[in-house]
């Protein structure tokens, strides 16, 4: 089972752009190249990876960039300037993750 990581990209204009994937590195090279990355960040300039965790099934990684695609900007900065760990980020989205 892959493990997955929530990211989140700052643009030049200021944006945080998050995403999930099982290799944050090759992703965010991915975008700064264009075509296999999102169309969003296409034509945004420079990209700034500004937080990424391990978060852990491909569930649990759609839960949460769900959750974190709809708080506000200042929402987001927050946990940028945070950096919370994968348990602390999933207790603030109110995610429960079941032990097995």
């Amino acid at each position: 089972m892959a493990i997955w990581h929530l990211y989140l990209i700052r643009t030049r204009q200021n944006a945080l752009y998050t995403g999930i994937t099982t290799d944050v590195l090759q992703r965010l090279a991915e975008h700064k190249l264009g075509k296999q990355g999102a169309k969003y960040l296409r034509s945004k300039g420079s990209l700034q990876l500004v937080y990424q965790t391990e978060i852990g099934s491909r569930s649990t990684a759609s839960k949460a960039e769900y959750k974190i695609k709809r708080l506000t900007k200042s929402q987001k900065e927050r946990i940028v300037n945070s950096q919370p760990d994968r348990q602390a980020l999933l207790t603030l989205l109110e995610i429960d993750v079941a032990q097995k």
